[in-house]
């Protein structure tokens, strides 16, 4: 029934009122007025996952003989269409909804059964008997959680880390000859050249590469088929097998069956393991981005060593002044990805009895955690690493001046003449080489001969 722009439904709650223009149905709607809680929506990687099992579930049934080949082929059209992104206006609800997921499932369903039923100017397609058909939210919705969490990363996360690394290669080679001073403690410590210490950052993405891509492997694992407590009631046994076929096709990435449903609903443990792997990833990118940040300080009041790009003002009141901003950014990103791991950690072991029941929150924590590292990391690449420049002169200045040059005088005169060296030259303000002249522990040839920087990387 249609009024002033308004469809009014009623059920057995009671009436409810939906705008003329609007493709979902009356659960959609409920969850609207009843879940207006906060500013975040279901993730559109979620919903588009989402597509995609109802698409490979229409197929499925119809193959098995469940579902006529009309309605089969009208609901993977929508589900393409969704796909597409011409429908994501129509997927509102809140994150701060029921714990299985739900009324997304439902939102999926009625947009879908609604749009085909528009399209087609008759009510052909149900939202639950046939869009739903064979399927639970408790098994659609960590499927669909699953799909969008190896998408978001292969499509996105991974092709910037590729890109990163490669920057870092041609910095580590550009500058594999530069002497600079390596730090421990934020103290002087004994010479590196650049390139090596490039080097450390590069082996640490490398490294969370290789960690995300392993922690892919058991979200590959789809708990379709279980539909509501892993019994697989109300649908054929080889429904889950199926739809992971069809999905793997259509995506060219591999899915599987899971082999124990209980598993798949009721344990979150695929996606703890994986943000596991993309807080490890957030570590690495702070030390990385403050490492950059320190070395690039002054330019005349800090360190100094290095240039990196001038992408915008840096001060409303400073002229002229310059921010690392990329590496702000890139840390703040960091923070939030390691609070979004102890989110997901903690509702992940919140799997009571047959069902985790934190599943929107545990989704939306893992998509934006992706999210924020692929453009995140994409961007510092881009607008920092790409352009950095090493202040070469500044870097073997330092070392020179440094008091940790005295560790190469101790094979040769022991660790507390050594010691006496530099506490003399400390002391006094004057250089090693004077101290260890002064004190007679060796000649200038041998000090010169002990201390040559290049010798000591």
């Amino acid at each position: 029934m249609t009024n002033n722009q308004k469809r009014i439904h009623r059920d057995d709650f009671g009436e409810v009122t939906i705008s003329a223009g609007r493709k979902w149905g009356v659960q959609t709607q409920r969850s609207l007025e009843n879940f207006a809680i906060g500013s975040e929506t279901m993730p559109l990687p979620l919903i588009h996952a989402y597509a995609l099992v109802k698409k490979a579930a229409a197929k499925a049934n119809h193959e098995l003989g469940k579902l006529s080949l009309e309605k089969s082929e009208h609901i993977q059209k929508i589900c393409d269409e969704i796909l597409t992104g011409q429908w994501d206006a129509e997927f509102p609800l809140s994150v701060w909804q029921t714990g299985s997921g739900t009324q997304t499932n439902m939102n999926v369903n009625e947009v879908i059964a609604n749009l085909v039923n528009e399209f087609l100017d008759e009510a052909l397609v149900h939202p639950n008997d046939d869009v739903n058909m064979g399927q639970s939210t408790n098994d659609t919705f960590p499927t669909a959680m699953h799909v969008s969490g190896v998408l978001e990363i292969e499509m996105k996360l991974l092709p910037v880390l590729e890109r990163f690394i490669m920057t870092l290669e041609e910095l580590e080679t550009k500058y594999q000859n530069t002497v600079k001073l390596g730090r421990t403690h934020l103290q002087d410590a004994t010479p590196i050249t650049f390139g090596q210490e490039v080097s450390g950052w590069k082996k640490m993405i490398v490294q969370n590469k290789q960690m995300v891509e392993m922690a892919l492997e058991p979200l590959r694992l789809l708990a379709i088929g279980g539909t509501a407590v892993g019994t697989g009631l109300n649908t054929p046994l080889e429904f889950g097998g199926l739809v992971a076929g069809f999905i793997s096709e259509w995506t060219g990435s591999r899915f599987e069956e899971s082999g124990n449903k209980f598993h798949g609903l009721a344990s979150k443990d695929a996606i703890v393991f994986a943000h596991g792997a993309l807080n490890t990833l957030a570590a690495n990118a702070m030390k990385i981005a403050n490492d950059i940040r320190w070395l690039a300080s002054g330019p005349r009041g800090g360190m100094g060593e290095i240039t990196i790009p001038a992408n915008e003002l840096g001060s409303s009141i400073m002229p002229g002044k310059i921010n690392p901003t990329q590496a702000e950014a890139l840390t703040m990103i960091c923070t939030q990805v390691m609070g979004n791991n102890t989110t997901v950690s903690i509702a992940g072991s919140q799997g009571n009895f047959e069902l985790n029941a934190y599943m929107p929150v545990i989704s939306y924590n893992f998509l934006q955690s992706i999210q924020l590292l692929a453009e995140g990391l994409e961007s510092f690449n881009e607008k920092c690493l790409s352009g950095l420049q090493a202040n070469e002169e500044k870097m073997l200045e330092t070392v020179q001046q440094s008091l940790a040059l005295v560790t190469a005088l101790s094979p040769h005169i022991g660790y507390e003449n050594a010691s006496k060296i530099a506490q003399k030259a400390e002391r006094e303000v004057t250089t090693l080489k004077q101290a260890a002249l002064q004190l007679e522990l060796v000649t200038e040839e041998e000090f010169d001969a002990y201390t040559d920087v290049k010798k000591m990387i």
